[in-house]
């Protein structure tokens, strides 16, 4: 799916900003449709944003089902002639649209975007529309992430979740109109670059759709300076650049794919894109950026603030990259879904290393029963986790690649986040779903993050990856305050990974719960100086063993969960405050990763 991006043939016109803002249950619901007239009430919500903590209100943050937004929006006249379409970034976790009264398009899944062809549902330039968008917050075990509903003690309908972050919900990124020629235009395009080993060239090779008719293709690609350094008249090759400036960690050339298509001798659309070159590739237990070797450096982070949940905003995007700087990090995992598109366009702009990953989190019946309560069924079974689900983990694959298949950044695709992939039933369910990855995109290694009740010799699905992840908390979650013998175990356990798999090993989560502020000598579980001294544990057994070339600590900052009587205000392992303030174990692992890197001129 082609990012919206203004062109000489394109135009972008913005619909973030407030909404009317009303909730499924208003009684007025129950005598007509919510986008058959205003909404009812007089709440506003702002566009990008969860809406939970919009509002100090107990029920609305607990909402389960519906919520409404609708505004008035003017198509503007100049479109006359073009081709109108509505794009939402994210809808969590289901999305409807109609425009006045009639449903235009619908869709599933919480973090990937979807839209609408407005011409087609007879808008026209110039004229006046309601725009009314369903959001559906509610997850159930065919879903991606799953989720079920039950009954409280009181009757009221209670979502029980299995992933332990809030379940925010809303439209938590940008809400666009945007322009294409009515006819013949650019439809989609995949870039794949290569580098050969001993220097010389690197390769672009590419392959753009038309949509709406036949046309003439100029491809050429062009450097910062603006010069073309090679170019095509084809719809599909492979571009040669001698002695190209690579795409690399904290390097982050990039070169611009201009497309021009063009009928009669005249430019009917135009499109650009930018184009990194370098390569990935798996060498034993070697990890290879451009063909030489990488050591994944950051974190596990959430699209979590306070406010507006998983709202997107770039000033906080861009500070929380400089604080990811300031350490010396290099990189971070999408835990535990796709983020916003921004995110990773500054990737690709400063040279940051992506594991992007689905969000197929909580497929895992049995993990943490303190945590979620105990639970006797199978995780792959006709009971949870089937093959209507199994179908849906797909669809959130394909549309995973489909957005993100073009960025440099994004080094892996991580395809769930702790399973029960020592259950029966799982090498069944995941086996089909590394084979689409790799058949969607052959040219990036895929990964999975394994957790601590699926050993080296009871996991059934780890040799189905190209790097496996590896989540654990010796010395938190076991053997809690004794990091002697936490390290002892750690050690034991990786050198069994390391030996059985002989791939590489990236620990993806590894950290402790800590109060900002609590000081204690000696260190104690929850202070600052028990986090510091855990993560410098963890650091010497990753030294100590060769196939582990990455350590993603958990978590970047503190988020918010649901309630519970093990999260104090959300969860605490972040090395920073949910409001960005350092802990201790900020400067511990600035210490230990350079601290702030320059990118390379």
């Amino acid at each position: 799916m082609l990012k919206v991006i203004a062109t000489s043939t394109r135009e972008v016109k913005s619909l973030n900003g407030l909404w009317s803002f009303a909730l499924d249950t208003d009684p007025k619901f129950t005598s007509s449709s919510p986008w058959e007239s205003t909404l009812p009430g007089n709440l506003e919500c702002p566009v990008p944003a969860s809406y939970n903590d919009i509002f100090p209100n107990h029920a609305l943050r607990n909402h389960v089902g519906k919520v409404w937004y609708q505004r008035l929006v003017r198509i503007p006249k100049s479109w006359d002639g073009q081709r109108v379409f509505i794009r939402l970034d994210s809808a969590t976790h289901e999305g409807e649209v109609y425009v006045n009264d009639r449903l235009v398009v619908k869709h599933v899944g919480g973090y990937t975007p979807f839209e609408a062809d407005l011409t087609s549902a007879g808008v026209k330039a110039g004229e006046e529309v309601r725009i009314t968008i369903g959001v559906d917050n509610i997850l159930t075990r065919h879903s991606i992430p799953p989720g079920e509903l039950q009954k409280n003690e009181l009757g009221k309908t209670v979502q029980i979740i299995r992933h332990d972050f809030f379940n925010y919900a809303g439209l938590a990124r940008s809400v666009r109109l945007y322009t294409v020629p009515l006819d013949v235009r650019v439809g989609d395009i995949k870039v794949v670059t290569d580098v050969e080993e001993k220097g010389g060239s690197g390769t672009v090779k590419f392959d753009l759709k038309l949509e709406g008719g036949d046309g003439t293709v100029t491809v050429d690609l062009v450097d910062r300076d603006g010069k073309i350094v090679t170019t095509s008249d084809s719809c599909s090759g492979k571009l040669t650049v001698p002695n190209p400036k690579l795409w690399g960690p904290g390097q982050p050339y990039l070169y611009n794919l201009s497309i021009k298509v063009s009928t009669t001798g005249n430019v009917v659309d135009e499109y650009s894109l930018p184009v990194g070159i370098r390569s990935v590739k798996i060498s034993g237990t070697q990890f290879l950026i451009n063909h030489k070797p990488f050591y994944f450096k950051g974190f596990g982070r959430h699209e979590d603030l306070t406010v507006i949940g998983k709202g997107h905003d770039d000033g906080w995007m861009v500070y929380d990259f400089e604080l990811m700087r300031w350490t010396g990090a290099n990189s971070f995992r999408t835990s535990h879904y796709p983020y916003a598109e921004e995110v990773y366009d500054y990737a690709d702009r400063h040279g940051w290393i992506v594991i992007n990953e689905v969000a197929a989190v909580g497929l895992n019946l049995h993990l943490g029963g303190g945590i979620f309560g105990k639970d006797e069924r199978d995780t792959f079974s006709d009971e949870y986790c089937d093959a209507t689900t199994q179908e849906t983990h797909k669809q959130a694959i394909r549309e995973l690649i489909a957005r993100d298949y073009n960025h440099p950044s994004v080094v892996m695709w991580c395809i769930t986040n702790e399973p029960g992939s020592q259950e029966k039933g799982a090498r069944e369910y995941f086996q089909p779903l590394v084979e689409l990855t790799k058949q969607l995109d052959p040219h990036r290694p895929v990964t999975f993050t394994n957790m601590g009740m699926a050993l080296p010799d009871t996991d059934k699905i780890a040799d189905l990856f190209d790097v496996i992840g590896i989540n654990r908390y010796f010395g938190w979650y076991s053997e809690t305050g004794n990091l002697e013998l936490a390290e002892k175990k750690l050690e034991e356990e990786l050198k069994r990974w390391a030996e059985k798999y002989k791939r590489p090993l990236v620990i993806c989560e590894y950290g402790a719960d800590t109060l900002a502020g609590l000081h204690m000598n000696p260190a104690q579980p929850w202070s600052e100086e028990y986090q510091c001294e855990f993560l410098t544990m963890y650091h010497r057994v990753f030294d100590r063993i060769e196939a582990v070339v990455g350590e993603h600590v958990w978590n970047f900052a503190d988020f918010s969960t649901g309630p519970g009587i093990i999260r104090v205000d959300g969860n605490k392992k972040g090395v920073f405050t949910r409001d960005r303030r350092p802990k201790m174990a900020a400067h511990t692992l600035k210490n230990r990763w350079g601290g702030l890197w320059e990118e390379a001129k």
